[in-house]
């Protein structure tokens, strides 16, 4: 079909000429089925394309122009009976045609881009010291997404870019951000925000003296930093930086009771209750040896028993102001900031305190919200790691025992391997700094090639991601691996440009731009800004632009008759395919000093407006074309044998530094994050099945 159209001449309105191409002609007819809500199948959009495409090569067009084009699609539509399906698409070009009228008419185009540029300034009329700063969400709902996103391909993007999102070769992730510069997620480091306090929009938090005052501020600290981006929200090392409260916690409890316990008694006659006081502060850890006490009893067995009393109840009560602290932060994100997606890593702190933490959040979150209410957030990666929770010897094991059981009961738990060969280059024994984290999607965070002595994942995230159509590439060079591998080159270089294009954008966004993420220091090296008026290209540099992919299983039924699990050849294929990915990623992080990574698309509507786009071009082609979504990244089909579907997968793990997860349905938690943790899985979620 191509070779018959390709030298077809597209004679646009402005009177540009291009080569004609039929993918635009697929994605408007299914557009115009899409806007029509109608029980009308995939057969009935294929009909309508390849009845349009017939037209045209019938016709012996040497050039047309895209009225004409519409036009056949129209009259197809007709008479062939949609003619619902013909009126939207009739309404939808006169809209268009508005629309085209707004952009090309100079006066009206310089009045639209007044009103969009008012909305988007950084900050509202007021004095020079006061800005009232709108969250980005708000900002977008003034927009409107579809404004955004169409004044982000008509005025920002290049349009080679803005076509190949909408034709489905790649998919621009933020695209809808893109006049707002904003990124995507971030590792937050609660630490470094509860050492000062911090500043939101309308008040000033003082530091924490309490766990409850953390959960709280940890609440503050994730909403407020999710209005400065899109995606998700993380704490790197959770367990760690809540540990502090739970000690000052304890101190007061331990103070309060002798308090209320000299209150009815007359021991305060015998000891000295100010070296008490300072001995208390002393304290490192709430477990500690009660006798250090004793020096203040005399060789009185009754204030020796006193002190025992006291620490039992400080203990109690604070393991249940925990309890409670956890109980209220995983209620409020489910409630007051159920909009905002978080993760939190936890499972390698083996203090007494960060060990209340974990054993509380997990506990909660087995409990639920009440009424048979599962939590949908917080999601918890818990951190494997040998030594420390994986076997029955090690401290934490009934952490990892108790999250491996939670699992059974809700869907927020998976579990990052920290002793995987990609997760162990850059960890330092005794630093949790060095521990790799991940979203819940998959994401990883610690690499940092443009500055090596800042691996770590604290402050850091993604600032762009795009993900590239593998099925796509290899449908259209008909199975040719030599051909798929050119073309993939090719992509891949046009995706660089891309995630380039975007990081300069933000770049040039100003520290003001995000009241934040930025001016509170979230962001790593945003210190360093004194002005709110700097641009931010200094700290973002530390950030990832992530080249991800999606639908290797279904490129390698295409590529070579079978999928990577059914096939030795095939995960040969699979792996010069991903390796030729990383390797040009590498490229890139030497080229532009860029921190590029690679990652697999975990996200099933990318996958599934990718396949539907497909259908159309390709029509129904058996385990490629003929599914609901393509599998995601480098995944094989959830019915393959869990062995051999880790084994398959763990291959890729090491190649995808910006990103990878495995997801199994398993009766045996405990035995299936073995199985993981021996075959070199960086990242794994586990359903489990009765």
């Amino acid at each position: 079909m191509r070779e018959e159209l390709s030298d077809i001449v597209v004679i646009k309105r402005d009177g540009k000429r291009v080569k004609f191409d039929s993918t635009k002609i697929a994605v408007a007819i299914k557009k115009g089925f899409d806007a029509v809500d109608s029980e009308y199948t995939l057969s009935d959009i294929n009909k309508v394309f390849h009845d349009v495409i017939d037209v045209i090569k019938d016709g012996n067009f040497d050039k047309i122009k895209i009225e004409q084009i519409q036009d056949i699609i129209e009259e197809i539509m007709n008479q062939n009976g949609y003619m619902d399906i013909a009126k939207a698409y009739a309404e939808y070009r006169e809209k268009r045609s508005q629309s085209r009228e707004l952009f090309f008419n100079e006066k009206k185009k310089h009045k639209f881009l007044k009103a969009l540029e008012n909305i988007g300034l950084d900050s509202k009329n007021g004095t020079a010291d006061e800005y009232d700063f709108d969250s980005i969400n708000n900002r977008l709902i003034e927009y409107g997404e579809i404004v955004s996103e169409k004044f982000a391909t008509a005025y920002i993007m290049k349009k080679k870019f803005s076509e190949l999102h909408e034709n489905g070769d790649i998919y621009i992730k933020n695209i809808k951000y893109y006049p707002f510069g904003t990124t995507e997620n971030c590792q937050i480091n609660l630490e470094k925000l509860f050492q000062n306090g911090f500043s939101t929009k309308r008040c000033s938090m003082r530091a924490p003296q309490s766990i409850v005052s953390y959960s709280m501020l940890a609440l503050v600290a994730i909403t407020n930093n999710q209005r400065d981006q899109f995606g998700e929200q993380s704490i790197p090392a959770f367990d760690y930086y809540m540990a502090p409260g739970v000690l000052k916690t304890f101190k007061k409890e331990f103070k309060q009771t002798i308090y209320d316990i000299l209150d009815y008694t007359d021991f305060d006659k015998f000891i000295a209750l100010n070296g008490i006081e300072r001995e208390i502060e002393k304290i490192t850890s709430i477990d500690f040896d009660i006798s250090i006490f004793y020096k203040f009893t005399r060789e009185s067995e009754q204030l020796k028993r006193m002190f025992r009393i006291v620490y039992e109840k400080a203990m109690k009560k604070t393991n249940k102001q925990v309890y409670q602290s956890m109980e209220g932060f995983v209620h409020d994100l489910n409630s007051i900031c159920s909009e905002c997606l978080t993760t939190i890593n936890i499972g390698t702190d083996t203090s007494a305190e960060g060990r209340i933490i974990s054993y509380n959040l997990l506990r909660t979150i087995s409990e639920g919200l009440g009424e048979n209410r599962r939590a949908i957030s917080p999601k918890v990666v818990f951190k494997v790691k040998k030594g420390i929770n994986l076997e029955k010897n090690d401290v934490n094991y009934d952490l990892f025992s108790q999250a491996c059981e939670v699992v059974k009961v809700a869907d927020n738990i998976s579990f990052s391997f920290l002793d995987s060969d990609i997760n162990t280059e850059n960890y330092k024994i005794g630093d949790f700094n060095t521990e790799v984290a991940y979203f819940e999607n998959g994401t990883r965070i610690i690499d940092n090639f443009v500055d090596e002595d800042r691996r770590i994942s604290s402050g850091r995230g993604v600032i762009a991601s795009t993900v590239l159509n593998l099925p796509r590439i290899a449908l259209r060079c008909d199975g040719s691996f030599e051909n798929f591998m050119d073309e993939l080159e090719k992509k891949l270089d046009i995706l660089k440009d891309q995630l380039i294009e975007s990081y300069e954008i933000q770049s040039n966004k100003k520290v003001k731009s995000f009241p934040f993420l930025m001016k509170e220091h979230v962001w790593i090296d945003s210190e360093r800004f004194e002005d709110e008026n700097m641009k931010i290209k200094k700290a973002l540099k530390h950030g990832l632009l992530q080249i991800s992919f999606t639908g290797l299983n279904e490129a390698l039924i295409v590529l070579n008759g079978k999928s990577h699990a059914e096939s030795t050849k095939s995960q040969e294929l699979g792996m010069e395919i991903v390796r030729f990915i990383a390797n040009k990623s590498n490229e890139y992080v030497n080229k532009y000093n860029l921190n590029f990574v690679v990652s697999g698309n975990e996200n099933d509507e990318i996958s599934q407006s990718f396949v539907e786009i497909d259908r159309v071009l390709f029509g129904k082609i058996k385990n490629v074309t003929d599914k609901d979504r393509y599998t995601n990244s480098f995944e094989v089909d959830k019915a393959v044998d869990i062995k051999k579907k880790v084994e398959v997968e763990s291959e890729y793990h090491n190649l995808t530094n910006g990103g990878h997860k495995i997801l199994v349905y398993s009766d045996d938690v405990q035995k299936t994050v073995d199985l993981m943790y021996r075959n070199n899985i960086g990242y794994g979620v586990i359903k489990y099945k009765n």
